[in-house]
């Protein structure tokens, strides 16, 4: 400590946000590069979450101000429940349980319209780091989704965890080429 200095303190004036994690995906990428470069690394960034007994209204307001369009439906153990995409919100299915039960579009809670966790499906981390971009394209396209959620083990749990995500939109922008997927039955 004898070589050590005390800095300066300064008062935190006007308006200060703060920073987040964010995960630099390149630019471009080509069909035959590595898949993991165009995964959202939930390692780098953070996953954006809803508790399952919100409006809908509210999640999608949620997707909008994080620019997703996919929240983890969590519990307050932070356990995944599920997911609930802006598919999800503004497609059918608030239509169809609104017609079921009677309920305003306001009443609708996600957990209501959630894809509940026993229907997820998800890709293996130790599969995605031997595929390219073509690879999980052809995935998504061949599954009609737009999402992709990739599993790995946690090592500070031991525990299985969702690691990443897959998004169609994200692929599209980095491949620069248009995506279509079909909805599959």
């Amino acid at each position: 400590m004898a070589e050590s200095r005390s800095l300066a303190l300064h008062p935190l004036q006007g308006l200060v946000s703060y920073f987040e994690p964010s995960q630099e995906l390149p630019a471009k990428v080509k069909e035959r590069s590595p898949a993991i470069l165009v995964m959202t690394d939930l390692r780098q960034q953070i996953a954006v979450t809803v508790e399952p007994n919100v409006s809908i209204d509210w999640a999608l307001q949620r997707m909008k101000a994080a620019g997703v369009r996919l929240l983890f439906v969590v519990n307050s153990d932070k356990q995944v429940l599920g997911l609930i995409t802006t598919t999800d919100i503004q497609g059918e299915k608030p239509l169809q349980f609104h017609q079921e039960l009677h309920l305003r579009y306001e009443e609708i809670m996600v957990r209501d319209i959630m894809t509940p966790k026993s229907r997820l499906e998800v890709l293996l981390m130790d599969d995605v780091l031997r595929a390219s971009v073509a690879d999980i394209v052809t995935t998504l396209c061949t599954t009609g989704r737009r999402h992709a959620l990739v599993l790995d083990d946690d090592p500070r749990t031991e525990c299985p965890a969702i690691r990443g995500i897959f998004s169609v939109s994200q692929i599209s922008k980095q491949l620069d080429q248009l995506i279509e997927t079909t909805e599959v039955a």
